[in-house]
């Protein structure tokens, strides 16, 4: 970054880390403290729709990677497209395999991003549940390198629990990278995975 782009207050995008995604194994025992929340079982990734060959070699790279993991029932990665027009690599697990969980939201990533699908990626998310039945997401910003937590209310109406989202955001502030900018912790509506 040049003096120019500090004049103009430009600022250098930072650089995913994937890796970031390794510590929500340790913030979800923090999380199930602080606010009574378990993992689902469920996480996915979210990009925006890509069609061609290319893409559909990375799908099956994808899950032949994923096939030979053993401990998982049905496939190791579901395709699907919301009502935004958005794909979602969806991953199904027993709720007591988050760690298993991140390392396929991992490879995810990682593949999209070697085989040059990068640009296309927004964000990942790993569901959680009360015993009330509330949902709740952790969301993974690829572009920020940032977390933040998504909490839909019951219902049919889109609304959010902001209250509960900021309290999720003060109990794992030690855990994870969160994003400081509430602007940005877009809602997912709808997302698989919730």
């Amino acid at each position: 970054m040049g003096l120019l782009d500090i004049l103009l207050g430009r600022t250098k995008p930072v650089a995913p880390d994937l890796d970031r995604l390794f510590a929500l194994p340790s913030a979800a025992v923090t999380l199930e403290a602080a606010a009574g929340f378990t993992p689902s079982g469920s996480g996915a990734v979210c990009f925006a729709t890509v069609e061609g060959a290319a893409f559909e070699q990375t799908h099956r790279e994808v899950q032949a990677l994923l096939d030979a993991d053993t401990d998982r029932d049905g496939p190791p990665v579901e395709l699907r497209r919301d009502d935004y027009g958005y794909s979602w690599l969806v991953s199904q697990r027993a709720p007591d395999q988050l760690h298993l969980l991140v390392n396929d939201l991992h490879a995810v990533n990682s593949s999209m991003e070697v085989n040059g699908f990068g640009p296309q990626l927004l964000c990942s998310l790993a569901g959680f549940r009360d015993d009330v039945g509330r949902t709740l997401a952790l969301v993974y910003l690829y572009k920020r390198g940032t977390f933040y937590p998504f909490a839909p209310l019951p219902g049919d109406g889109q609304r959010r629990d902001n209250a509960l989202e900021l309290r999720v955001k003060a109990a794992l502030a030690d855990d994870l990278r969160l994003e400081q900018d509430l602007s940005r912790w877009f809602p997912v509506w709808g997302a698989p995975g919730l």
